[in-house]
């Protein structure tokens, strides 16, 4: 079994194990902690890490396959269902309409996703491919090849973005990706090999467990706190595993949203020098901030990766992205985009080229912040008094949870009032222990009447849940 594949917990108690099991698989679904068309483990591996015969895990997918959560499939394994499948296990017909003498179910709210409200995104693009449209030889030099790590043009415009973050680099070291994901997946490929350890925040973005997993790297989380990475567990990480690089969000971390000084960045920057350790940093989330913070990266130019996308700061469907790299990696990485896929589409980097040089990107990302900080007014109403941790520009929070909840619990009990989110689980590397905290999207919300009420059930489950007895049944 893979080392970070997820795992239930069986606590001892009266039940039978297999429905123990599958009602452990079953809150992971239910809060998204393992996503539709996600692979569950083999009969084999499970009974062995959970210490039970393979037969008490053929009962326990039975039972999740009865239940519309699973689905069996011949000679390949047994995959979490659509999506589609579990609306009908939690109460409607496979015509639509409620099963007899069930309950409607409530509107899920989806504080789940982080994607960013549209702000005027679709009227640009209108408006941009309609200029477009009307150069013919502009159109006809978009339909053909171009150079794996983009046109000088579109390096341009992504130098230009990336300067806006405080990096100074030249077009000549910025290569244009498919989005921040493939940005990251470039410069693995490029940079380690398989059984080379790799560093990360100990509760990190999915992204980077999912590559690692995929390109067989042993992943290590390294010790966070309010700051992000701790200096000395960073030191001792870098000693005794001798890791080949680091992927870290320094500015506005994804899930906690901790952003490190500049005495923490310098410190950080000494270490990895000191040994040599190569820097991926991901600058997603700052892009979003009026003036974030220096890079991480700008302290070791010759051995850090910087990476940038558009899909929280703009729209997810802009697979665009900016990979900043040292001179020495760049046709190194450049021959990884074209191996994977020959280039970034040249008509999707025209369109964000030219809103990064006509200032429609600034408009637009400014637009996004106005929308964030009214979503940050609905929490701090709502949640006034709750311990939750944010940032200005932050379209999440992060929300510990008292005792006596556990994460998943906690979840499902929101699930049953309608409202998903994401638990702490699905951000651990490794089989490290994961905090009883959770990560509240508010741009999954459709509308602020939406986050209020998805905000409002939050509270109530926290203040109520209780002494109501909706957590006795989950108390330790």
């Amino acid at each position: 079994m893979a080392m970070n594949a997820w795992l239930p917990r069986i606590d001892a108690g009266s039940d039978p194990k297999y429905q123990v099991i599958a009602r452990a698989f079953a809150q992971a679904i239910l809060n998204g902690q393992l996503p539709a068309g996600e692979k569950l483990p083999p009969h084999r591996s499970l009974a062995s890490e959970l210490h039970v015969t393979t037969g008490t895990i053929s009962r326990a997918y039975a039972e999740l396959e009865r239940q519309g959560l699973a689905n069996a499939r011949v000679g390949d394994g047994t995959y979490v269902a659509q999506a589609r499948a579990r609306e009908m296990s939690s109460g409607t017909s496979a015509h639509g309409g409620l099963r007899p003498g069930m309950p409607p179910a409530p509107a899920l709210i989806d504080l789940g996703q982080n994607v960013p409200q549209s702000t005027g995104e679709a009227a640009a693009l209108c408006a941009t491919l309609h200029e477009i449209a009307s150069d013919e030889r502009l159109a006809a030099e978009l339909l053909q090849y171009a150079p794996e790590a983009g046109s000088m043009r579109h390096r341009l415009a992504g130098a230009a973005w990336l300067g806006r973050a405080g990096s100074p680099a030249s077009a000549s070291r910025v290569l244009v990706t498919q989005g921040a994901q493939h940005a990251l997946a470039s410069v693995l490929r490029a940079v380690a090999r398989p059984g080379d350890t790799v560093l990360a925040e100990v509760v990190s973005y999915p992204g980077i467990i999912a590559l690692a997993r995929q390109l067989r790297l042993h992943l290590v989380g390294v010790e966070i706190d309010a700051e992000g990475l701790v200096p000395a567990a960073l030191d001792l990480a870098c000693k005794s595993l001798h890791p080949r690089a680091i992927f870290c969000v320094p500015t506005i971390h994804n899930p906690t949203t901790a952003t490190m000084s500049s005495e923490r960045r310098d410190a950080v920057a000494a270490i990895l020098q000191r040994h040599g350790v190569l820097l991926i940093e991901d600058l997603v989330p700052a892009m979003l901030l009026d003036t974030p913070p220096e890079p991480l990266a700008t302290r070791l130019p010759d051995q850090s990766f910087l990476i940038a996308g558009l899909s929280k700061s703009v729209a997810p469907g802009l697979r665009v992205g900016y990979l900043q790299a040292p001179p020495a990696w760049c046709s190194k990485i450049a021959a990884v985009i074209r191996s994977d896929c020959w280039m970034t589409a040249p008509l999707m980097a025209e369109v964000v080229s030219r809103w990064i040089e006509n200032g429609e990107m600034e408009s637009l990302n400014g637009l996004q912040r106005a929308h964030i900080e009214t979503q940050h007014q609905v929490a701090s109403e709502v949640l006034k008094g709750v311990t939750y941790r944010h940032a200005a520009t932050s379209s999440h929070l992060w929300l510990p949870l008292p005792e006596p909840w556990r994460a998943a619990e906690f979840a499902a009990a929101l699930r049953q009032e309608g409202v998903l989110v994401k638990t702490a689980d699905s951000f651990v590397i490794g089989r490290n222990a994961a905090p009883h905290a959770i990560r509240v999207c508010m741009t999954g919300a459709p509308s602020c009447e939406a986050l209020t009420r998805g905000l409002s059930i939050i509270r109530t489950t926290l203040d109520h849940g209780l002494e109501s007895g909706m957590a006795s049944s989950y108390a330790p």
